[in-house]
């Protein structure tokens, strides 16, 4: 799955550490989900939606393969 997690938190002018503690991860969560390491439960990618105030299909995105 991709994503552009990293380009929300540049428009917000989040780190990750503030995007964490906004939906009560830590930072290495973040991390891992902008790297491709992880894939966020359906709880935590609605609260990104919140933070972003955008559906979660706009910054997330399913690979062709999946």
């Amino acid at each position: 799955m991709k994503n552009s997690l990293k380009i929300e938190r540049a428009i917000l002018n989040l780190t990750q550490e503030d995007l964490a503690k906004k939906i009560n991860v830590s930072r290495q969560t973040i991390n891992s989900i902008e790297n491709n390491k992880y894939i966020p439960s359906t709880v935590l990618a609605l609260k990104l939606s919140n933070v972003f105030d955008k559906p979660v299909n706009e910054f997330f995105q399913l690979e062709e393969s999946e």
